[in-house]
């Protein structure tokens, strides 16, 4: 029976504390694609994504509507393309051109699975695609690329990894004139989900159906408004109070998938249930942690206050939805939330306690803007860094770090949108190219013969 209460109080989440669906993302399995022709495959590749999708944005806006629900992105997810470089050769720039001109057709923000998983090491398509990475992010503007590069099961694949520091600072250098967004749509991954809604590491996992919908929530500012009408609570009820608004949240989010379900013809995946911060006021996961007590995101106290907050979001939105999955969490992404750009200006925040606070939180180091003279071994290390965090804690984690080419520490980078802006952070100026160098695969933890 439906609670009047709990109407309005979801009216006043939308209205005032920015709540919203962050995503519906279509995950598409392309494997039916392949072919020994590359341009038979771009053309059945671009025709299951137009036919399976093209009714994705029309039906998020039509749930929108009726529920009143801003639903922000319509995306898409897809086969690690590597895959099919694998079967037909040729360029693989091809591939993501063509996923850019399905994308535009069908109207979505962005697709995402010109990936490659590489933590135990190369097969075939790997190398080829890794390398077209900053071409193909040059010449799309919806595609967005992955690449995982270690496992608790694997170990990390320290050559790839030295490779990645590589691409990211070419794609950062072929994309100068629009502040080095190559680089802004790359993520270097350790432990990546099969079915994580969120760009860009999302991409379709073989272990996937042929067609899914997955859904990703958002709402910091919904839980930031709820622990400022309670300065005074000790901690075990502030973790109650967000168990019980990440539970509220989710269940819109329930809501919203089963209703694109069944409009779509398609299984409803899962609820990433994570909550994802945007430049906009009063939407910061940094404006939680403060609201909990800290002066600034970054102070000491920091990871203990966050570790707190990822836990109880999950807690709350596992009973809200027996279909959670991604990442599911709390995102800390440096250029998208505001409050962690105002840390970061202050110097509050710094890189290092930007990794101490990936130990316990959803993903990683996400959009931080570093010196444009950034070495790629530096990237490299900063990559190898996150991915053993997520290795020895059998969590997911993630790097996306962009080289900001000619700018130097205490510029900006202005990206705009959903994207926001980022200072150009300090990064310890050590070197560490003779330990990249080595190559190689660092070996899985001891957990990792558990079966």
């Amino acid at each position: 029976m439906l609670n009047i209460g709990d109407i309005m109080e979801t009216i006043k989440m939308i209205q005032n504390e920015n709540l919203d669906i962050r995503t519906i993302t279509m995950g598409i399995s392309l494997l039916d694609c392949a072919d020994p022709d590359i341009d038979k495959a771009c053309e059945k590749v671009y025709n299951k994504i137009v036919t399976k999708a093209g009714r994705l944005v029309e039906v998020g806006e039509e749930i929108s509507k009726l529920y009143g629900i801003p639903i922000i992105n319509k995306r898409v997810s897809v086969t690690p393309i590597s895959m099919l470089v694998a079967s037909s050769g040729g360029d693989p720039v091809k591939y993501a051109l063509t996923l850019n001109r399905a994308a535009e057709a069908i109207g979505v923000n962005f697709i995402g699975g010109f990936s490659a998983l590489v933590h135990k090491g190369f097969s075939a398509g790997d190398k080829e695609l890794i390398a077209a990475i900053p071409e193909a992010m040059a010449k799309t503007t919806r595609v967005c690329s992955s690449v995982n590069v270690g496992s608790t099961k694997a170990g990390i694949n320290m050559d790839a990894v030295a490779m990645m520091g590589h691409i990211v600072r070419e794609a950062a250098e072929k994309t100068t004139d629009a502040d080095c967004m190559g680089a802004a749509k790359i993520v270097v991954l350790c432990n990546a989900p099969e079915d994580n809604p969120f760009m860009a590491g999302a991409f379709h996992g073989v272990g996937e159906p042929d067609c899914v919908i997955n859904v990703g929530v958002s709402g910091p500012g919904v839980v930031r408004s709820v622990l400022e009408k309670h300065p005074d609570e000790d901690l075990n009820e502030v973790a109650d109070l967000i168990k019980k608004t990440a539970f509220k949240i989710t269940r819109v989010g329930q809501l919203v998938g089963t209703e694109a379900s069944k409009r779509l013809g398609v299984p409803f995946g899962i609820i990433d249930l994570s909550l994802a911060p945007t430049p906009a006021v009063g939407d910061s996961v940094a404006h939680i942690l403060e609201a909990m007590g800290l002066e600034q995101c970054g102070t000491h106290g920091t990871t203990a206050a966050l570790a707190m907050l990822n836990d109880a979001v999950k807690k709350g939105g596992v009973m809200a939805s027996s279909n959670v999955g991604g990442l599911s969490g709390a995102f800390i992404p440096v250029s998208e939330d505001a409050g962690m750009i105002d840390a970061a200006r202050a110097g509050t925040l710094s890189l290092e306690k930007l990794e101490a606070m990936t130990s316990v939180c959803s993903v990683g180091l996400d959009m931080i803007v570093i010196p444009g003279e950034t070495p790629a071994e530096v990237i490299s290390a900063i990559i190898a860094d996150e991915a053993a965090i997520g290795m020895v804690n059998s969590k997911t984690t993630a790097v996306r770090v962009i080289p900001a080419i000619g700018r130097k520490e205490g510029e900006e980078l202005e990206f705009g949108g959903l994207f926001g802006s980022g200072p150009v952070m300090k990064i310890n100026d050590k070197s560490p190219a003779k330990f990249i160098a080595r190559g190689g695969r660092i070996p899985a933890p001891m957990q990792a013969l558990k079966n």
